[in-house]
Formats: structure tokens, C-alpha cells, sequence
């Protein structure tokens, strides 16, 4: 639907695209795409309108499929995306990112691989696997996994990854060595004299501010917090929120100071939206105050959870809204959260929930 917004939309049963009109009301979903793979993530190529789809499991091994006409034929590769022999099989890929230098994968057991062309051959960046406190990584519920890339916007040298669980890293160098970025968040299930260690945190989610590349948000496991300093030093923004625990976040297209979050009500207690009524959070003043914003969404037995990557905005004005839960429905909002509309239901397991406009 050209001129509108998709949204492209990775499951635990292949990929989907959404497709809406410029006012975002209308939808029409197609898919599943990708042979019904499990797909952890989808993305646009803004520069070539390429789809990007990464996923994979034990079975099919890691694979990215690539669609250049909107879904209607597609081709996959795995070409590069493994470890040296003898190291434990690349199983999946979780995430994918476009940045100045290329196309990113970020993989299970983590690591991350980089394509030169568009996805068709992937060379292993090896000094992230390299990093001395490798050896300490732990899996989280979700595995070892390397589950979110944020690129530099025009600096391709610069690079951040979320490891769970091993943390933030940061290169300056394209890769080649990284620095562990996680002071100030805690790890609250380690000994009270470790709460605050180097690396091995369990970040849930990573997101860059509108316009200010040093200043970064990050759900964690335990809390949620900002950084003014490209993540050198965190503070906690966790105060007014329902719960220390979620998964996705979402920074505003243009505000640097509005970020939307989807707390769960914890790791133990079912890991379901509080009290079963969903909602999302929205601070406008970088994590001082949140604001509830239900509107349409359903405030009696929802019990379900929004995943790592399934929350997003487009940069139309207003903003889009949209998620994707556990249980396989698919809420939009095209005034910046005011409203929800249920857009789709009764799909797989959503696990990504991304835009291509245009």
C-alpha cells in the first residue's frame, strides 16, 4: 500500500506484513512469508527497500531472508553466519540492524556478523566473541543471545549491542575491540556485593534518543534507566513505573525526551501487563515522570506480555504506536498512544514489530 505505513511483523511461524493507508486506520495483512520459519526480527532497508528477515532455530539452522519487491518472492542465505569449528553451532538469528556500515546480525549463542551486500554473505566480527568476559557470558530465559544492534547514525565505526546475558558493549572501531558499558545498572540476583558489576546484566531492550546519539534508553531485567554519555554511566528512570521488569522500549521519532515502555509484573509472577490490564507507559520528560496510556487496550484478563523487539514508532505526525503480544495480537496507534486499535489477532507468538513507510 504505497504511500501508507507496514509494518513488518516477525513471529514463532514466519514473517507478516501489515499494510496500511496514510491515515493508518485500514489494514490488510499478508504472510506467513519465509516458509514459516521462526522469525526474531524484521527490518526495511530504507536506502534499497529491501525486507530483511532473520530467524532459525536448532532444526533449520540461522538463516536471513531478504524480500526486494514487498514480500512477494523471497531468498535466504546463511552464507558466513557460523563459528570456527569446534565452538557451539550458531542456532538463530535474533536481530538485524542497518546502519552506515551495512547490515548487522546479532546471533544466538551471541556474537555478531556483518553483510557488505545487502545479506547475501555474512563475514563473524570476532573481537565481541574475543572480549575477556566472554567465558562469564550466561544464558537468560531466551538463551545466549545478542538481541539488539544500534549503528551510530552516521559514524559507521560506532556500534552498540545487548547481550543477554553479558550486558552492554560498545565498539568505536568497527567492531575490531569493545568495551563493556553497564555502570550504574544493577544485577539483582547476584550477592549484594556484586549488584553492580562490569558486565553480565541482563539488558532487555536498547534504544537510541531522537537526535541525540549519546543519549541512550535501556530496559533491563532489573530496572530501567538513561544514559547521557552513550552508555558509559546509567541512572535509574524506574521511579513511577509499575514494575522494575519488561522487555521492548521505543523512543519517539523526534522528542528526545519521550520514550514508551510496556512493564510486565515480573520475572516470577507470570511475566504478564499488571493486574492483566494493559498498558503502555510514556514518559515525555527522559524517565522523571510516566503516564499511562490505555486507551482501547484491553483492561480485563490480558494476560499476555509485549517481547524484546515488538514495540516501535514510524515519524509521521503524529507518531505511530504500535506492539505486538505474546498471544498474537497486534495493537496500533496513530496518535502517539492516545488511542489503541486490536489491528490483527489469533497470529503466532509475535516476537518483532518494525516500519517501513513509504
Amino acid at each position: 500500500m504505497a504511500g501508507g505505513v507496514t509494518l513488518l511483523v516477525g513471529t514463532k511461524k514466519g514473517a507478516f506484513l501489515m499494510e496500511g493507508d496514510v491515515q493508518r486506520r485500514d489494514w490488510t495483512l499478508r504472510g506467513p512469508f519465509c516458509d514459516a520459519w521462526p522469525v526474531n526480527h524484521v527490518v526495511a532497508d530504507p536506502a534499497t527497500g529491501a525486507i530483511h528477515a532473520g530467524g532459525g532455530n536448532e532444526w533449520f539452522g540461522p538463516a536471513v531472508w531478504t524480500s526486494h519487491d514487498r514480500g512477494a518472492s523471497w531468498t535466504h542465505s546463511s552464507a558466513g553466519l557460523a563459528y570456527t569449528a569446534g565452538e557451539t553451532p550458531v542456532k538463530s538469528v535474533w536481530s538485524l540492524a542497518k546502519g552506515p556500515g551495512g547490515l548487522y546480525a546479532g546471533v544466538e549463542p551471541a556474537g555478531l556478523f556483518h553483510s557488505a551486500d545487502g545479506g547475501a554473505t555474512w563475514t563473524h566480527l570476532h573481537g565481541l566473541r574475543d572480549h575477556p568476559s566472554r567465558p562469564e557470558w550466561q544464558p537468560g530465559g531466551g538463551g545466549l543471545i545478542l538481541h539488539h544492534i544500534l549503528p551510530h547514525p552516521t559514524d559507521a565505526q560506532r556500534l552498540w549491542v545487548a547481550i543477554s546475558t553479558g550486558g552492554v558493549f560498545f565498539t568505536a572501531d568497527g567492531g575490531a575491540t569493545w568495551e563493556p558499558r553497564n555502570r550504574g545498572t544493577r544485577q539483582d540476583y547476584a550477592p549484594e556485593d556484586q549488584l553492580y558489576p562490569e558486565h553480565g546484566q541482563c539488558v532487555h531492550s536498547l534504544v537510541m534518543a531522537a537526535g541525540m546519539p549519546d543519549r541512550l534508553y535501556q530496559q533491563n531485567h532489573c530496572g530501567m534507566y538513561r544514559s547521557e554519555d552513550a552508555g558509559r554511566q546509567w541512572v535509574s528512570i524506574e521511579d513511577g513505573l509499575p514494575s522494575t521488569f519488561g522487555f521492548p522500549a521505543a523512543a519517539h521519532p523526534r522528542d528526545p525526551d519521550t520514550l514508551f515502555l510496556v512493564p510486565l509484573n515480573g520475572d516470577t509472577a507470570g511475566r504478564y501487563v499488571p493486574e492483566a490490564a494493559a498498558a503502555v507507559w510514556r514518559t515525555q520528560d527522559a524517565g522523571a515522570t510516566w503516564t499511562a496510556l490505555r486507551e482501547g487496550l484491553p483492561q480485563r484478563s490480558a494476560f499476555f506480555g509485549v517481547l524484546r523487539q515488538a514495540m516501535t514508532t514510524d515519524t509521521l505526525a503524529p507518531a505511530g504506536l504500535y506492539f505486538g503480544t505474546s498471544s498474537g495480537s497486534l495493537y496500533a496507534s496513530a496518535d502517539e498512544g492516545a488511542h489503541f486499535a486490536c489491528i490483527a489477532q489469533h497470529l503466532p507468538t509475535i516476537t518483532s514489530v518494525e516500519v517501513m513507510e513509504g
